[in-house]
């Protein structure tokens, strides 16, 4: 299925909604893909936005689309999966917006795709790297300053349908988004006394150019088409589709607004039925 890179927001066919006025938003790989969407979610809702990756043209892109809709949005290079640049872009967005309301941990990898004893040890570190300790180093540095405004807030991780659902050759992907979701809930624990609800989004299968490199790269391994890979990720869905970058988005906005004020340490699916629990 292609991704539309139209507009898919229900929230962007008219004015801008008002769900998130006056909050700021951290996202986190916002410069394609899923992260993109869900920062001009978050900004068709009202926020102000703080987005960071690691490649500086797309960020750039990213950034002026986002100003488009009439709210702040700095953009800020990072790797996540170093904590010197993670502690270095907290520093800037905090610096420039005194606080922060929201952080959504979306930058990942999607590791390498073979058995795991074909895995080198450098390809599972750096799939850990980006995918569990990217979500540790980035929720950290803001914590403190979240607790000291005394404003609450919402800390979302993006998961993924195979931290609850295993597929074969993902050993270091799953491993990390099983352990954002152990992360997620001991966290919702910690941070409950100061009103500072912490969730994950667990996608299903996404469209888009990522999807369209883990089915080339999966069909590769198996020795199958390009074809019977995509419906390896599709089919077994309730609804016989793979998931819009735009419907991760929106799940990210739920949480991130007062709306979902009653929901923590939850992991919610958005999978088009291929994940049921």
């Amino acid at each position: 299925m292609a991704h539309d890179e139209g507009n898919r927001f229900p929230f962007c066919a008219g004015q801008v909604t008002s769900e998130l006025r006056g909050k700021v938003v951290v996202v986190t790989g916002a410069n394609q893909g899923i992260g993109r969407a869900i920062a001009q979610g978050m900004a068709s809702a009202g926020a102000s936005l703080a987005i960071a990756a690691r490649t500086q043209d797309s960020l750039e892109r990213a950034a002026r689309e986002i100003r488009e809709l009439g709210v702040d949005c700095l953009a800020v290079p990072c790797d996540v999966g170093n904590p010197e640049s993670t502690d270095a872009m907290a520093a800037t967005v905090l610096e420039h917006f005194g606080s922060v309301d929201v952080v959504v941990a979306n930058a990942g990898i999607a590791g390498a795709i073979r058995p795991m004893h074909e895995i080198t040890y450098e390809e599972w570190r750096d799939c850990m790297a980006t995918d569990l300790d990217g979500v540790y180093l980035t929720f950290r540095r803001f914590i403190p300053a979240m607790i000291e405004a005394g404003r609450g807030g919402s800390l979302i991780a993006l998961s993924s349908m195979t931290g609850k659902r295993p597929l074969v050759d993902r050993t270091p992907y799953s491993a990390a988004k099983m352990g954002v979701i152990g992360l997620v809930r001991t966290l919702a624990l910690e941070l409950g006394p100061h009103n500072i609800r912490v969730n994950s989004v667990c996608p299903g299968a996404v469209a888009g150019e990522r999807l369209n490199r883990v089915v080339r790269q999966n069909a590769e391994a198996r020795g199958i088409s390009e074809a019977e890979s995509m419906r390896q990720f599709s089919d077994s869905a309730a609804l016989k589709r793979p998931t819009n970058p735009e419907e991760v988005a929106a799940a990210c906005v739920f949480l991130a607004a007062d709306v979902g004020s009653g929901i923590t340490g939850e992991d919610m699916n958005v999978s088009a039925g291929l994940v049921m629990f």
